[in-house]
């Protein structure tokens, strides 16, 4: 939540969604592992058991339970003659499927991003390959084996961590391109729907970095034609993306305009104080055809336009004499009664745009530090939960650890898919399904990186042969699988079996002697 609430802030957001959001991401599953390999040495390589578990756990998971689930919330109608997806279809998933057309006659698009990702996340599996390869072939006691390996995984190590850095850098390399602007406007659209900010709070920093472009362009062409009536495109993309939604929940009658009540009603909600003086002078500027409506295209310049207002009255710009007309036009009179000085409102939404950025920034760095700070208080008495739990069942810690400690580290991630996925176009599956693969690559780069630490400076043994093979087979799987154009129901049900699966095949490899 609190690496949610740093995408509101444009200057740092890029940082935000391609370096902090996938390490944290990481962190409870890599304190898990961290801690399962401390302590005393006979223990620890006992207690190791509950890391690997977490880590395999956590990457079969990703990309199994909530992939299927995504495919799933996400699936449109997939025409039975000419194969097409249903993206534009009016509904995009037909009701009355029975099982059969369902599992063969509905799906998901698999876009290039998300076959780049699977490439990625397969590349990343080399390190397995290092330490695995060396383990094969060595035997004998535990600590002559893990004296072999030491070469071994601090080679693993090394290309886990320039995996990790090449991984980050090439998500600041997406960030820039602006393909994070999904997750971004999405985010907004949550905070501003649940009421934690405004929505002059949630986009001022956006117009104001627009604003500085335009007064940059000096008398370029494009700073001429560019009125502060309407957005420039990029600012355009971004209050489409954050208030379609919300127009068309608003739009009580669905003739697809609002009238002055719906438009008021609208704003209230997002915690813009408009009065009904300020509201008239609105729709006599943006009810362009006089019939007391406005369309979905002026309602995005008449947000824009109290968006400027508010960052023109609160963080001193200049603004031109165009907007100070307009300034005058809406402001009442004044009386000569003194002036009252307000309260300090308690709720980010109700402080002034350019305070709810510093309380955004203030709030989420704390919630930040308070939330990994947590992860780390609870990592080490979990695994030893964990491995009690397995102790009294009578079965092996992996097995405890693969099932349950996904839940506890990787519950954020299976929910974004699922709220992303739900959303039905080729955007949202994309993003739904980069994000699994990603969080599988930062396992395979950043959590793996502490295994080979771990195994290098505590002269620990990888004696996990069975649970690598299975790691491997269903990463490989899934990259084959979306090596195609768009994926069915039924393939994201053979997805779903591939869980219960990998463990059966742990077992059986165990049972065959594989460590």
């Amino acid at each position: 939540e609190g690496s949610d609430l740093l995408l509101l802030v444009p200057s740092v957001a890029g940082i935000v969604g391609s370096i902090i959001l996938p390490i944290l991401g990481a962190v409870p599953d890599g304190a898990i592992m961290l801690f399962s390999g401390l302590g005393d040495i006979e223990a620890a390589q006992e207690s190791l058991s509950v890391g690997v578990g977490a880590l395999a756990g956590s990457t079969i998971m990703l990309l199994t339970i909530p992939w299927s689930m995504s495919i799933f919330a996400g699936r449109v109608n997939i025409h039975p003659t000419t194969g097409k997806l249903g993206y534009t279809d009016k509904p995009k998933l037909s009701p009355g499927h029975g099982l059969v057309s369902s599992a063969l006659h509905t799906g998901v698009a698999l876009t290039d991003s998300i076959r780049h990702g699977a490439v990625i996340m397969v590349a990343t599996t080399i390190p397995y390959f290092l330490i695995q390869g060396p383990a094969f072939f060595l035997h004998g006691p535990k600590e002559e084996v893990a004296e072999n390996e030491k070469s071994w995984a601090l080679a693993g190590l090394v290309v886990c961590l320039v995996g990790f850095v090449l991984y980050l850098f090439l998500q600041v390399q997406i960030s820039h391109r602006g393909e994070d602007k999904l997750q971004r406007v999405a985010v907004m659209k949550k905070l501003l729907s649940e009421g934690k900010v405004s929505l002059s709070g949630a986009l001022v920093d956006i117009v104001k970095r627009d604003q500085k472009r335009k007064a940059r362009a000096g008398t370029n062409y494009e700073s001429l034609n560019e009125s502060d009536d309407y957005p420039s495109d990029a600012v355009k993309d971004y209050l489409e993306g954050v208030l379609y939604e919300a127009f068309d929940k608003y739009d009580k009658n669905k003739n697809h305009d609002l009238d002055k009540k719906e438009a008021f009603i609208f704003f209230r909600d997002f915690h813009e104080e408009i009065s009904s003086e300020e509201m008239d002078a609105l729709f006599v500027r943006y009810d362009t055809d006089g019939d007391g409506t406005i369309s979905f295209d002026e309602f995005v310049g008449m947000c824009y336009k109290i968006i400027l207002s508010q960052m023109y009255k609160d963080d001193g710009f200049e603004p031109n004499n165009e907007q100070e007309a307009f300034e005058q036009s809406i402001r009442p009179e004044q009386g000569d009664e003194e002036e009252e000085e307000e309260d300090i409102p308690e709720g980010i939404s109700d402080l002034p745009p350019e305070k709810q950025q510093a309380a955004i920034v203030k709030k989420s760095l704390i919630m930040l530090t308070v939330g990994t700070a947590l992860v780390l208080l609870f990592s080490d008495p979990m695994v030893d939960v964990l491995q009690e739990m397995a102790a009294r069942v009578g079965v092996s810690p992996f097995y405890v650890s693969f099932l349950l400690a996904p839940l506890a580290a990787n519950a954020s991630e299976v929910i974004a898919s699922q709220y992303y996925a739900a959303k039905k176009t080729r955007k949202t599956i994309t993003v739904s399904l980069t994000a699994l693969e990603g969080a599988a690559a930062m396992n395979n780069t950043f959590c793996l990186s502490i295994f080979m630490g771990l195994i290098y400076f505590r002269g620990l043994a990888w004696e996990y042969s069975a649970e690598t093979i299975a790691i491997l087979l269903v990463e490989f799987v899934i990259g084959i699988f979306v090596q195609k154009k768009k994926m069915t129901t039924l393939e994201g049900v053979l997805v779903l079996s591939i869980f219960p699966l990998s463990l059966v095949l742990v077992y059986v490899l165990e049972m065959l002697g594989f460590d």
